[in-house]
């Protein structure tokens, strides 16, 4: 006799129902708002006309998407994604597919199931949101979406309840949280390397110098208002006039653009030459931006521990700058190195293109003949500078690709810190004098909050070097012989008509000062949240009395405070009356309203029995009392929302009150 085997149904799962959809929606609107920036735009549109479709279907019972529809989009999605990005794994297209296939589940919700697979994708989807961004407004922004998630999970799996009763339970939950995280993240062992194990462009990189220069490079870096970094210095800051971040060092010139050169490459663990002086101390905060170049102040005197510094006074670190990082410097800022410079870097910065700019050869070789000796020609070049009706703009013309330097030098004379540095380096080296470009940055803004140094990248700068066999490398700005208030207030004193960015406006007002409380915020959130590594967990440990903690000390704080935690939380929830909510003490307020009446429940009266009693003997009471009891049992035992029955069952409580009669024995 042959049996079959009885097929499985799956089973009985509870409906969503309009109000808990009401909340997926929620959820999906949360967890995709933080990723509106960095979404292709494609993605974005359709992402966008999906919700807003099943908005529709819940609002207005238009149809869904069917499963056809769906199984489409989805490969389309894929198809694009894959297009996009070139691949299908890594952050941005998983990403992009996990917000595809969020606003997808949106249309084949049917049980709480499916809202809980949306809770779990929302979550995620905070956290893929922290790789892009950890600045205060979006950890806040995350927060909060947070609390919309957790609300929707509530909503899923307790009865109906009034949005803002749920969110008020969402948001005491994570506020019980709080103090297990803030313990949990100062004394848990700091991991070295990026925060929590982000991908390496976690932070990106960021626009800022390049090695090599030519006309309008540096000038349309100046019109960026964003933070290259921020320095805090041990004592006073120096004046911004004696503030030159020295970055790449450019010695090749083929007629147009000004690069690199190899002659100097060598690198070593300290500065090539001593440096002698009294020295400057300082902590730079550096933003990520893609290259192994650190700025220090000139001269560098001392480096961080895994930094180096080349023959020309560069320091590099060892690895790309892909993540915010802190380092302390010294520096002699007075001094002048490469006396004892090598011949090989002395020929490299004496190289010319064979022709070209002829007129500015000419001109060169004048002013030298004039003048006799090396630190007289380069007085003349600057007075050349000073004398002639130059123009400092942050919009000069082109230039032709040829004789450029003829062209700025007789013709335009409008240009800005590139066009001079260069043309000084050029005329320089046409005079027979070994001379290069420095590029980095010039002064910076202090924040009257927390006084750091605010270097922007509308700080970007390039000056001159020239050596001179008793003095070593001379640094001569030309920028500073057109406008001198360049190198004392940055950009604010330009034209009104130039493109400077908003932040580097001298006449804010008010909003400069909200901009620097805005700024050291977000400092102070980069300083101890962002960059809370083992050498910042060391520090802060110390200042509360342990000085050389281990692992296991740390272990038993831990547990000890997450246990004192634990327990304050537990004696506080046991103070508090059982199922005292706030229908509980609705219910209970109506018990006192009759009780001097001599009406009071009995502690095994039903609400409904209870109702049926007081009525037989109070008819004046029937009414109010049967709709309280009804209330309180749909309520509690029913389903009904809450929050609407206990603010009935009060006002049936006052109308009680003043009927009463006292009961006479």
């Amino acid at each position: 006799m042959m049996f079959r085997r009885p097929a499985k149904t799956a089973p009985d799962l509870p409906p969503l129902g309009a109000q808990r959809t009401g909340w997926l929606l929620a959820v999906a609107a949360s967890a995709l708002l933080p990723h509106a920036d960095h979404l292709p735009g494609w993605l974005g549109a359709v992402t966008l006309l999906l919700f807003t479709w099943r908005l529709a279907q819940w609002k207005r019972g238009w149809p869904g998407a069917s499963g056809w529809i769906r199984t489409l989009l989805i490969i389309a999605g894929c198809a694009g994604i894959s297009l996009t990005f070139g691949r299908l794994f890594g952050r941005e297209p998983g990403v992009a597919l996990l917000a595809l296939l969020l606003v997808l589940k949106l249309h084949e919700l049917k049980s709480v199931r499916d809202g809980h697979t949306v809770v779990l994708l929302g979550y995620f989807m905070l956290l893929a949101a922290f790789t892009y961004s950890q600045t205060p407004a979006m950890a806040a922004l995350l927060f909060a979406a947070m609390g919309v998630i957790t609300a929707a999970l509530i909503a899923l799996t307790g009865p109906p309840a009034a949005p803002l009763a749920l969110l008020r339970q969402s948001g005491w939950m994570l506020a019980q949280a709080l103090p297990f995280m803030l313990v949990l993240f100062v004394l848990f062992p700091r991991v070295p390397g990026p925060l929590w194990g982000l991908p390496l462009d976690a932070h990106g990189a960021r626009t800022g110098l390049s090695d090599s220069m030519e006309p309008g490079s540096i000038s349309q870096l100046s019109q960026s208002g964003e933070i290259a970094f921020r320095a805090r210095f041990d004592r006073e800051a120096p004046p911004a006039r004696d503030l030159y971040w020295r970055g790449p060092v450019l010695t090749e010139f083929d007629g147009r653009t000004w690069r690199q050169g190899t002659a100097a490459r060598r690198t070593g663990g300290t500065p090539p030459h001593p440096v002698i002086g009294p020295r400057s101390g300082y902590e730079v905060t550096l933003e990520a931006h893609g290259k192994n170049w650190l700025f220090a102040l000139e001269t560098v005197a001392a480096l961080p521990p895994g930094a180096r510094v080349s023959d020309d006074w560069q320091v590099l670190s060892g690895d790309v700058v892909r993540n915010r990082r802190r380092d302390h410097f010294e520096s002699v800022l007075a001094a002048r190195p490469g006396i004892e410079e090598w011949s090989a870097h002395i020929d490299a910065a004496r190289r010319l293109p064979r022709d070209g700019n002829p007129r500015a050869r000419a001109l060169a070789a004048e002013l030298r003949r004039q003048s006799g000796s090396d630190a007289a020609t380069v007085d003349a070049l600057l007075r050349l500078f000073r004398r002639e009706a130059f123009v400092y703009t942050l919009t000069p013309p082109l230039l032709p690709g040829a004789d450029g330097i003829d062209a700025f030098l007789f013709d335009t004379r409008r240009g800005f810190c590139e066009h001079y540095a260069g043309a000084f380096v050029f005329l320089a080296r046409a005079a027979g004098l070994p001379a290069r470009v420095v590029t980095g940055y010039q002064g910076g803004e202090r924040n009257s909050v927390d006084s750091f140094i605010v270097v922007r990248q509308s700080d970007a700068h390039a000056w001159a070097e020239v050596w001179l066999p008793a003095e070593g490398w001379r640094r001569v700005d030309p920028t500073a012989a057109i406008l001198p208030s360049r190198v004392e207030r940055g950009l604010a004193d330009l034209a009104a008509g130039e493109p400077v960015p908003f932040v580097a406006r001298a006449d804010l007002g008010w909003l400069r000062d909200l901009r620097h409380r805005w700024e050291a915020a977000n400092n102070a959130w980069n300083q101890w949240v962002l960059s809370y590594d083992q050498q910042r967990q060391r520090e802060l440990l110390s200042r509360l009395g342990m000085a050389q903690p281990d692992w296991q000390t740390m272990t038993a704080w831990m547990a000890a405070l997450c246990g004192v935690m634990a327990g304050a939380l537990t004696l506080w929830a046991l103070r508090r009356a059982p199922g005292r909510d706030a229908l509980a003490r609705a219910w209970a307020g109506l018990d006192r309203a009759l009780a001097p009446a001599g009406l009071g429940r009995a502690a095994w009266e039903g609400p409904l029995d209870y109702a049926e009693r007081v009525a037989a003997a109070r008819p004046d009471l029937a009414a109010d009392l049967r709709a309280a009891c009804t209330l309180y049992a749909d309520a509690r035992y029913g389903g009904a929302p809450p929050a609407p029955a206990a603010r009935e069952i009060r006002a049936r409580s006052r109308a009680l009150r003043r009927h009463r009669t006292p009961h006479r024995r």
